[in-house]
């Protein structure tokens, strides 16, 4: 029988019972014999045993198996089990001997008692009575020993942990000013001025000089990743994308800026699930015909690493249908669609009103029933509906927008894509430096998991990514964050920050009030 005990300040206790020596012979002075060569150092020492000598050592023979690392812990343990041993040596004895005096006790029947118990019968009953004490100690000890080391390890633990989480904040410093926050006032590009130009060509420029746009704002707040590029090629053919993936940062923990630029036949679930949201596509598009589409889109999601840091999403997209084989007759059917949510772990009013009005002003520049429209939209289809909640605090969102012209929808979509960069990025400079624990940390991955849950069950464009044909699944599952967590029945305490959040993603608010 092998037992192990561990206690709070790294003490190994290892006692095999095989390995102790039992001598009947030796009985009447104690366990062992009071000559064992571990008391002396060089036989100490080449048994491998550590330490200072212990009390127990001349009692007990258990060879190099009784080994301690730290040596006034093990002093004490021993002084303790010897102190345990010695109270059940006095109770043996006391029991023994009113045993043995009844039992010889004279009488008219036995007027010469004799012992009926042999003097080494008692010696083996003693022996066993002290290496019953010395188990019994051994184990109780090692049991106690073992819960204060658990707990002194979770401290521990939870200590590092504390002290690990955050270590960033040293070195992260918001920069004066943060690039393309002032996209009003810059000069226009090309693509936005030209209109002799096809759109769906105009639209490919601007997704791909928007992501050089944020992957460069986004990197002013980094100082020791930068954005990895990715150029990939579609397997047949039909389009590229060019993923910048930025992990393990200081300031992000992930954060994707992808643009995709496709083309291909339109999947029937794909056209049954356009046809299904809308009744205006499942006008202009036939069940039974077959479609050729292109789209050119943008696809923004940053997770922070700081839990005081919101996530953020934005999606800009058009998409063109075609008869099958007569593109140059022109799209059947044309649309934009799109929009920008925000998701904190933490309520800060301030960073939220900010947010939405940031888009609302490139909302209204265009029509000022937009940001209303897209607000309502927004929190209606970012809502884990499985949990009666939205997945953030909302912003804007749309899709199957035709209701102007292609030419005013366009420049509404490039300010609102570029009202994203002032919007967002300023808040992750506030909140990237704010010191936070393991309560913090733990919820940020709460929230995450939550995060996961609508990009996998509810999201349309990962369903229509994931449905596509030769689908790169790398560049589509890029929303998803690098770390989550799930707890059972988590919920928190009414009036915590946490529950604050909860309110919020369960209630709808206007933010720009």
């Amino acid at each position: 029988m092998l037992s192990t005990f561990r206690g709070s300040l790294d003490v190994s206790v290892f006692v095999d019972i095989r390995d102790v020596v039992i001598d009947p012979s030796l009985c009447s002075q104690g366990m062992g014999s009071p000559g064992t060569p571990w008391r002396t150092s060089e036989a100490r020492r080449s048994a491998g045993i550590s330490g200072r000598p212990s009390p127990l050592d001349h009692r007990c023979d258990v060879g190099p198996r009784l080994r301690c690392r730290n040596t006034s812990t093990s002093y004490l343990l021993f002084c303790h089990l010897r102190r345990i041993i010695n109270a059940y040596r006095r109770f043996a004895a006391y029991t023994s001997k009113r045993c043995y005096t009844a039992q010889n006790k004279p009488s008219s029947e036995n007027p010469t008692p004799k012992s009926s118990t042999p003097k080494s019968d008692r010696s083996r009953t003693w022996t066993g009575v002290q290496l019953g004490a010395l188990t019994t100690a051994g184990v109780g000890f090692g049991y106690w020993a073992a819960l204060q080391q658990e707990k002194e390890k979770g401290a521990n633990s939870a200590r590092e942990l504390d002290m690990s989480l955050g270590s960033e904040i040293s070195r992260l410093k918001a920069p004066s000013t943060i690039p393309y926050t002032d996209y009003e006032n810059e000069t226009k590009p090309t693509y936005y001025r030209d209109t002799t130009r096809p759109m769906h060509d105009r639209m490919e420029a601007f997704v791909l000089d928007l992501q050089d746009r944020l992957v460069t704002s986004l990197e002013s707040l980094e100082p020791s990743r930068r954005f990895v590029r990715d150029r990939w090629q579609r397997e047949d053919g039909n389009g590229y994308g060019i993923s910048c993936i930025l992990q393990d940062g200081e300031a992000y923990e992930k954060a994707g800026v992808n643009v995709s630029v496709i083309e291909g036949t339109l999947a029937p679930g794909q056209l049954r699930s356009m046809r299904e949201r809308n009744p205006h596509t499942a006008q202009k598009l036939s069940a039974t015909e077959e479609y050729d589409f292109r789209v050119a889109g943008v696809s923004v999601v940053v997770h922070p690493r700081n839990p005081y840091a919101p996530t953020a999403h934005k999606n800009y997209r058009r998409f063109e249908v075609y008869r099958k084989g007569e593109r140059d007759s022109g799209p059947v059917l044309a649309w934009f669609g799109g929009g920008a949510d925000l998701t904190p772990s933490y309520v800060f009013e301030d960073d939220i009103k900010h947010f939405h009005q940031t888009l609302k002003h490139a909302c209204d520049v265009h029509d000022k029933s937009y940001y209303p429209r897209f607000k309502e939209w927004c929190d209606k289809y970012f809502t884990n509906v499985h949990r009666h909640e939205t997945r953030g605090v909302g912003g804007i969102f749309f899709d199957d927008l035709e209701d102007k012209e292609p030419e005013e929808l366009f420049r509404f979509v490039y300010d609102a894509g570029n009202a994203f960069i002032a919007a967002y990025v300023p808040i992750v400079a506030r909140r990237m430096t704010m010191p936070y624990a393991v309560r913090e940390r733990n919820w940020q991955l709460i929230r995450r998991g939550h995060y996961a849950e609508f990009n996998l069950v509810y999201d349309r464009g990962t369903k229509f990514g994931l449905m596509t044909p030769g689908a790169r699944v790398e560049s589509i599952l890029m929303s998803l964050p690098l770390t989550a967590r799930w707890e059972y029945m988590n919920e928190p305490e009414r009036g915590s920050p946490e529950n604050k959040l909860l309110q919020a993603v369960r209630t709808t608010t206007d933010w720009t009030k």
